[in-house]
């Protein structure tokens, strides 16, 4: 059975860091996070492809990275200069497949 297990949220203040973690039983191919903020759907934020190739939403460009270990078994996603807009359970997401993690909270507020 396949795990996904999201670590690394919290609360933090506007301009501070997070760095969110997804570890997953067995290595994919292209990865990537969502976030979900309450009363919205799920939004679709970065995407690091077995290749290497990264994609980031318009809105987090330059402020988040999207990373992967050796293994390509652990994706990383490094989140700077949050503003209260990124607040939400983020999801790690291996993509072609219906698996999702049970996600990890952030809330950016002062």
């Amino acid at each position: 059975q396949v795990q996904l297990v999201e670590s690394g949220g919290g609360l933090v203040q506007p301009g501070g860091s997070l760095r969110l973690s997804c570890a997953a039983s067995q290595r994919f191919g292209a990865v990537a996070w969502y976030r979900q903020a309450p009363g919205t759907q799920r939004e679709w934020v970065a995407t690091s492809t077995s290749g290497g190739n990264t994609f980031y939403l318009d809105s987090v460009k330059g402020r988040f990275t999207i990373s992967r270990d050796g293994t390509k078994t652990t994706t990383f996603l490094q989140m700077n200069s949050l503003k209260p807009e990124d607040t939400g359970v983020y999801y790690c997401h291996p993509q072609g497949t219906d698996y999702w993690g049970q996600g990890t909270q952030v809330t950016v507020s002062s």
